[in-house]
């Protein structure tokens, strides 16, 4: 069954986003980063990709064909789907699951095969995957940049909801520098 990698950026003071909800600062460095190995690398080992319907709406979901990194099947879990789906091809699908994260994860895994799901986005839905032990590998990229508010992978004190697992722990599997960006992978321990 494939594994489920849950990755994102943050600044040094843990924000995922600014206080205006922008990540913009946490990713000068995009293009940059299209064709080295450590994009060309996440690219061959994915077979799906899971993201939040922000996410997948931060952009003009036309532009994904052709242009996103991973042109594989994407589900984007949502309460809403489009009133109009995306432009698709035999490589690049959508599905708009609207039953719930489980499904997500069940129809993504099927479509990835032997390769890995990758989760790209939307802070709620990787502590939702980390709350039901569904991540097997969690990627965080630092960037050298301090935000000093905004949005957290790990609640801060104004929300009570904390990500937590019990009998979950986590080893380092590599640590790599990549121009500003610190990427760190650890892996689930059951």
């Amino acid at each position: 069954m494939a594994k489920v990698i849950a990755g994102m950026t943050m600044s040094i003071d843990g924000f995922v986003t600014d206080a205006k909800g922008d990540a913009g600062e946490l990713y000068p460095d995009l293009g940059a980063l299209r064709d080295t190995e450590y994009t060309t690398g996440s690219m061959a080992q994915t077979g799906a990709v899971l993201m939040g319907r922000n996410t997948f709406a931060m952009g003009d979901p036309d532009e994904y064909l052709g242009n996103y990194e991973f042109q594989v099947p994407i589900f984007v879990l949502t309460h809403r789907p489009p009133p109009v789906p995306p432009r698709q091809d035999e490589h690049l699908t959508f599905t708009f699951v609207t039953d719930g994260l489980a499904s997500a994860v069940r129809q993504a895994t099927a479509a990835a095969g032997d390769k890995a799901v990758q989760v790209v986005g939307g802070v709620d839905v990787i502590r939702q995957l980390l709350e039901a032990d569904a991540v097997d590998e969690l990627q965080i990229d630092v960037m050298p940049v301090l935000l000093g508010a905004g949005l957290r992978l790990s609640p801060d004190g104004s929300n009570p909801k904390q990500v937590r697992v019990e009998g979950v722990g986590w080893e380092k599997v590599r640590v790599q520098e990549i121009g500003a960006r610190t990427s760190m992978l650890f892996r689930a321990v059951r």
